[in-house]
This record gives C-alpha cells, sequence and structure tokens, in this order.
C-alpha cells in the first residue's frame, strides 16, 4: 500500500484567529495567498502550498513549526525585523543563540513566532 506516497501533502499550520494570521503571512511576510474558504487559508512559497486553519488551539505548540531554506539568513532576518519581525533567543543545553542566531553543526538557524505565537523558524546552510 503505498497511495499515500503517491498524495500530495500539505502541512497545516493552526490559528486561533484567522483573519489575524491570514493578514500576518501574507502582509507581514510577503507570501501568496493562493486559496481561501471560511475557515482555512492557503499560502504558496518556493514552489510549496501550506495551510492555516482556525482552531482555538493555535500557537500552542512550543516547537517549530515550519522552516524556511534560505541563501542569505543574515539578509532574511534583516528584512523580517524591517518588516516588524522580532526573533527569539534562547540560552538553552545544546541551543544558543546570539543576536537571535544559532550555529551548529554546519547550519545557521533563527526563530520567531507568528501573530498566533507558532514557532517559525529560518535556516541556512553555514557553506552558503
Amino acid at each position: 500500500m503505498d497511495m499515500l506516497a503517491d498524495a500530495p501533502l500539505l502541512a497545516i499550520i493552526p490559528a486561533a484567529d484567522l483573519e489575524r494570521a491570514k493578514a500576518f503571512y501574507r502582509d507581514t511576510l510577503g507570501l501568496t495567498l493562493s486559496e481561501e474558504g471560511p475557515q482555512e487559508v492557503t499560502f504558496e512559497c518556493g514552489g510549496t502550498k501550506f495551510g492555516i486553519y482556525e482552531t482555538p488551539y493555535g500557537g500552542q505548540a512550543g516547537h517549530t513549526l515550519a522552516s524556511w531554506k534560505v541563501t542569505g539568513l543574515d539578509a532574511e532576518m534583516k528584512e523580517l525585523r524591517d518588516r516588524g519581525v522580532t526573533f527569539e533567543d534562547y540560552d538553552l543545553p545544546g541551543l544558543k543563540t546570539v543576536d537571535g542566531v544559532a550555529e551548529a553543526e554546519g547550519m545557521r538557524a533563527a526563530w520567531f513566532k507568528d501573530s498566533e505565537g507558532n514557532v517559525l523558524c529560518v535556516n541556512e546552510r553555514a557553506d552558503g
């Protein structure tokens, strides 16, 4: 049974307030809204689609829900900061950020929260 192997996968991000989340992803992050329904919206970026749906449980996960692979982390962070995004700072065993950036094992990454409190990430391979 490999039916799922041929089926497209659409990641879904929860939002307590769908209109607020839609505005954040469209206006703050600059993503393209491709579909819109009464309880769910779909965005496109980098050839991938993901959905956002309304639920009272939006923003309750403490882990990263989505991560963008970029080639210029510093430039992406500057643009996001210019758009009002605040990057998280962590000082945990195995994860410490400096000015919002963690570096480890050939990877540089930075985390921020969306309008609902969901944890999102931008990251690049340290070698470019």
